[in-house]
């Protein structure tokens, strides 16, 4: 229904609060309004001494399947970034490092589609659970450009990393976990308790021991330069939207946003296209 809320938040274990994205009917696209939900929700999470651990998840057929490109991000941008060329990306990484340097685990669960912004969202989370046959996949890389936020080189190594920047084809849960994107992967149908139980083990560490755990992980990465690489990499997102091609897409874009994600994906069969 049109009154549902956008974000449910629910905590159904002691110590674990769940926020699961709510828009099933547009797979759960990313508009400003939700990020600004998520990232407002997380924030509470970390303040709140009674809670140790977040689990991110979405509703419906799938976690996300990326941003909200029918209109949903063009305003009300729900925290502020410095404007200019490459705003935008340069916004989704402050968003991304929000996940990241917030005190306490955030834990991504995945079922079906998990596409561009919604694989960035999950791979600023700290954990990744997925079911198996979900599906990762980055297909702007096609005719618009790389990820605004891209950790795919850090997450799953060079060569993984440059198939699925050169193709724009999904991997399913199983090939997430075998390249490092996550964690574990589950049977579908026993996702939910999978997570939970993680969760509930997570929990059981006090949160000022756990920000360190977390934190230390965090700097080894940052010390090899995983911060610098992805800032840096919004400056090649920002350039790449200046092509003829990419240009070209955003004009189909005007024209129906289901009829231009067809023409890009129609000539590889997948996606939308599959048959």
């Amino acid at each position: 229904m049109q009154d549902d809320p956008i974000l449910i938040v629910d905590d159904p274990a002691p110590h674990v609060r769940r926020l699961t994205l709510n828009r099933p009917t547009k797979r759960n696209a990313l508009s400003n309004a939700l990020r600004g939900a998520v990232l407002d929700a997380l924030e509470s999470a970390d303040r709140d001494d009674t809670i140790r651990v977040t689990i991110l998840r979405g509703a419906g057929t799938c976690f996300s399947a990326g941003y909200d490109l029918g209109g949903g991000t063009q305003t009300e941008f729900p925290y502020h970034t410095a404007g200019g060329a490459g705003h935008w990306s340069r916004h989704v990484v402050e968003g991304a490092f929000r996940i990241w340097d917030m005190a306490k685990p955030v834990i991504a669960q995945v079922h079906g589609w998990c596409l561009a912004g919604g694989s960035e969202l999950a791979a600023s989370c700290d954990l990744v659970y997925v079911a198996n046959d979900a599906q990762f996949g980055y297909p702007p890389v096609r005719m618009m450009s790389p990820p605004d936020n891209q950790f795919h080189a850090f997450l799953c190594g060079l060569r993984p990393a440059m198939e699925m920047m050169l193709t724009g084809d999904a991997i399913d849960g199983q090939e997430a976990v075998r390249v490092g994107f996550a964690n574990r992967a589950f049977a579908a149908d026993e996702l939910d308790a999978k997570v939970l139980d993680i969760a509930r083990r997570v929990a059981k560490i006090p949160t000022d021991v756990q920000q360190m755990n977390k934190r230390s992980v965090h700097r080894a990465m940052e010390i090899m330069g995983l911060r610098a690489a992805i800032r840096a990499g919004t400056e090649i997102q920002a350039l790449a939207l200046t092509t003829p091609t990419s240009r070209e897409t955003f004009a189909k874009f005007r024209e129906g946003v289901t009829k231009a994600l067809n023409a890009r994906d129609s000539n590889f069969g997948d996606y939308r296209t599959k048959k």
